[in-house]
This record gives C-alpha cells, structure tokens and sequence, in this order.
C-alpha cells in the first residue's frame, strides 16, 4: 500500500501528460515490487522485521519531507493522528503477513476490497450495485473452500482492506483540518515509534543478513518512499479520475509480480477473480461525471 495519497492539483496541464501516465504506472509497479522483493526476507527476520524497517523508512520520508508544525495541532487533530497511526500499525503488518500465506498477488487483491467498498457504499446507482455484485462474486471464487485454502491468511488480507477503508476515511478527515500530508505524515512517525521497540525486538532475535537487511531497505523505499513522490508528480499532470483508474491496477501488478519475482502461480479462476475486481473498480470511476 501506497503510504499516503497526495492532494490532486485542480486541474492536469496537457504538457507533460505522457509522462504523468507513465509515472502512474511506475508507482503501482514499483509499490507491488517492492513488497515483493520484501518478502524475500520473511524467512529471515520475518514479515514484522520487514515491516517495522518499511515504517521507519517512511517516517523518515514523509516527516522530511512535509515538516509538520506539530506545535499547532489541537487536541481533536491529534487525536484523529493517533487512530491513523493505529492503522498504519496494523496495515502493513496484516498485508506482509498474509503475503506470507497466501501470495502477493491475492492477498492484495482482497487489501483491495477496502478502498473499493469505500467508494461502492452508500451509492444508489445500479451500475455501482452491479459492480458491487461483480467483485463479491469474485471474492466468493476466490475464497471459496478448497484443500489448499489458508483462511488465516485471507483474514489477514481482509484485515488489511479494512485498515485501508479507515486509511481513506480518516485521512480525508485529515485533510480537512491539516494542510498537505502533514497529518498523514505525523501518523506515519507515530507508527514508526511504535515499531521502535518490536522491530528491534524481531531483528535481534532474527539478526538479519546482509540480503535480507538490503531486501527490507528496499522494500522501505521501493513501497513507501517512490510511490509517495511519484503519485505527487502524476497528480500535478493527469486528471484525478484517470489517477483512480491506474491505482485499481494494483492487484494485476502483484499478481504478476509475484508470478515474475516469486513464482507465485495462479489458477485461472484466480486470474479471473482478479481481473473482475479491477474491471468492478474502473467501471464504477470511468461511468461517474
């Protein structure tokens, strides 16, 4: 997951376009990749110790980077910093988690469930229903009993879709009463300290070696750090919606980074599940005014 999404500029100059698109697609890609090459150190420290390093490395980014004047938040906005930062705590944590049971390329599908229901709930129009009705009976394929079936770690991924749903709430709240990404930002430190003590805990009970300390490095800025900067650059030059609609990618990117990276192979119910999912997200943006 994206750490933060940047506020859209008003409107997208034409100049520049090309290369607005391609930096859309390159933040999804490298998101997606980054976790991928992460979880090649789960073996080694484990999906906490690549966490906590992701969070400190993502503090360190967005605090540097958006320099909040913590002085001036009252009371009510700290408050609503500190239940981002209890989601930020567990998102990443439930996803890396369930990546480790269930591959990259479903267990973000299902984190996906989250910003998708945000945007379906509550909508009257039949075409949203029909697209709601699209991606649960994709869920139900994807979930649906079988040996193999690891309902751990599909919770775990579920886990993730409902910390993202409350990522999109609060930090729209967020929004409204702090400028720029400094609440987002805050959070995002706060969390960092709360990984303080566990990731060193994990880390010196799993002394890392010198791959997995590079893997997990490069998960911090491949997932964080990269998708932060490039998602700002892409929304000063392609329109919000069309940003929307490259973001839905997601789950086809993992699924097929984790075929290329992992060699995570799936069904092909599941490649259609996935697929489903995205067309449920793209078709409910592009028919919106």
């Amino acid at each position: 997951m994206t750490t933060t999404t940047p506020t859209p500029a008003p409107a997208a100059p034409k100049t520049g376009r090309a290369g607005g698109i391609a930096l859309m697609l390159a933040s999804p890609l490298s998101n997606q990749t980054g976790a991928a090459v992460g979880s090649l150190a789960f073996d080694v420290i484990t999906p906490a110790g690549v966490v906590a390093v992701r969070q400190w490395i993502a503090a360190l980014v967005l605090i540097a980077t958006t320099r909040p004047g913590w002085r001036s938040f009252t009371r009510r906005q700290w408050l609503l910093v500190a239940a981002l930062a209890v989601v930020f705590a567990v998102i990443n944590l439930a996803l890396y988690s369930a990546v480790d049971r269930i591959g990259l390329g479903l267990a973000v599908t299902l984190e996906f469930l989250g910003p998708l229901a945000v945007a379906l709930v509550g909508s009257r129009r039949r075409v949203d229903v029909g697209c709601a009705v699209l991606a649960g009976a994709a869920v139900a394929v994807l979930m649906r009993p079988q040996p193999s079936t690891d309902y751990l770690g599909m919770g775990l991924a579920l886990l993730a879709a409902v910390c993202w749903a409350c990522y999109i709430l609060l930090n729209h709240r967020l929004g409204r009463t702090l400028p720029g990404a400094q609440g987002t930002a805050t959070a995002c430190g706060l969390s960092g300290l709360v990984y303080l003590p566990v990731g060193s805990a994990v880390l010196i009970a799993h002394p890392p070696t010198p791959t997995a300390a590079v893997c997990a490095i490069t998960a911090g800025v491949a997932s964080s750090a990269v998708p932060f900067l490039f998602d700002a650059l892409a929304l000063r030059r392609v329109p919000a919606p069309l940003f929307a609609i490259c973001m839905s990618l997601n789950p086809a990117l993992a699924a097929t980074t984790g075929l290329l990276v992992l060699g995570e192979q799936l069904q092909a119910t599941q490649w259609a599940s996935i697929a489903a999912i995205v067309a449920a997200n793209a078709i409910s943006i592009l028919t919106r005014k």
